[in-house]
């Protein structure tokens, strides 16, 4: 609860030029994120790519590669520190998609939804800090602005791919939700 007051009253002190350590968290978390997911959808390919669904997450995975590119390239240009907990999100992710792959195609398309309903509103949350700062950074904003929408594209794809059909279905969704919200707010701060 301090750590969110604090992020809060640091957010909204913010007024002009979003500061540096506002834009180093955004650009190290959304890395983080993006690397989990490329890493979620590997493990799921790993499982079912050679099943009728193998296209379908080939066409997600392809799309997380692009974000994660994007944000390595952010870190490099603004000179960001990636979080140290790189090496654990790459073999969890990689875990939570091979073990929901494992649990049958729909179970995988229910990661999908819990992965994506996170991120679709951590990047909703990114966009209204960046919005309220008239001279914010239209590059940081555009790309987050593309990959959500990707991002809502990919779980709207798990739903109309039999996602609510796992076994279920609410409490496997919110221990993934529980866990990418773990992610992000270690990925903040370490």
């Amino acid at each position: 609860m301090l750590f969110t007051f604090r992020r809060l009253h640091r957010l909204k002190n913010v007024r002009y030029k979003t500061d540096k350590a506002v834009l180093d968290e955004i650009i190290r978390v959304d890395h983080a994120g993006e690397l989990g997911a490329d890493r979620i959808y590997a493990g799921q390919m790993a499982v079912l790519g050679t099943t009728s669904k193998g296209p379908l997450i080939q066409h997600m995975w392809d799309q997380e590669k692009h974000h994660k590119a994007t944000f390595e390239q952010l870190i490099r240009k603004h000179r960001v520190r990636p979080t140290a907990m790189t090496p654990i999100w790459n073999v969890a992710g990689f875990m939570l998609g091979a073990g929901s792959a494992l649990l049958g195609d729909k179970a995988a398309m229910a990661c999908t939804v819990a992965v994506e309903t996170v991120i679709v509103d951590h990047y909703n949350d990114q966009l209204r800090t960046l919005l309220a700062d008239p001279e914010c950074n239209k590059e940081l904003l555009d790309t987050i602005t593309k990959f959500r929408d990707e991002e809502q594209e990919h779980h709207d794809t798990g739903i109309d791919h039999g996602a609510e059909q796992t076994p279920f279905y609410e409490a496997f969704l919110s221990a993934i939700k529980l866990g990418c919200k773990a992610a992000i707010a270690i990925s903040k701060v370490v």
